[in-house]
């Protein structure tokens, strides 16, 4: 196989249960993971776009709602009257505001980890 079928991109946050569930789990599937801090390092404006094509997902979908920083930037009510670009600069600016972990091949995109959706995506 060449590198580009083993290879995952994992934007996680490493504290976070749910990331090492999904970083465990991706690796007993012998999958070679690039591991991103999602708070240092959190994806760009042009990342995020690619991503956000690739899941077919509302970007909503990639808003940690129940976040402190979701909370403390009162988005609940004010993420509807936003603009897309808006939208991308605060997910951009802020990875705690990201719903996480993001794995990606490059073709395909998971959000958050339930093992069913990962055994559809990530399974071998």
């Amino acid at each position: 196989m060449n590198e580009s079928t083993d290879h995952i991109t994992i934007y996680e946050y490493p504290p976070c249960g749910t990331c090492r569930s999904a970083v465990k789990w991706l690796q007993n599937e012998g999958w070679s993971l690039e591991r991103i801090h999602i708070k240092e390092t959190p994806p760009s404006v042009a990342v995020l776009q690619e991503l956000i094509a690739l899941s077919g997902l509302d970007i909503k979908k990639f808003f940690n709602t129940s976040g402190e920083v979701y909370k403390e930037l009162q988005l609940k009510d004010k993420l509807a009257g936003m603009s897309l670009e808006e939208k991308l600069q605060l997910l951009s600016a802020h990875g705690m505001l990201i719903k996480r972990p993001i794995a990606t091949d490059g073709k395909r995109v998971t959000i958050g980890f339930k093992p069913e959706a990962y055994d559809e995506a990530w399974s071998r």
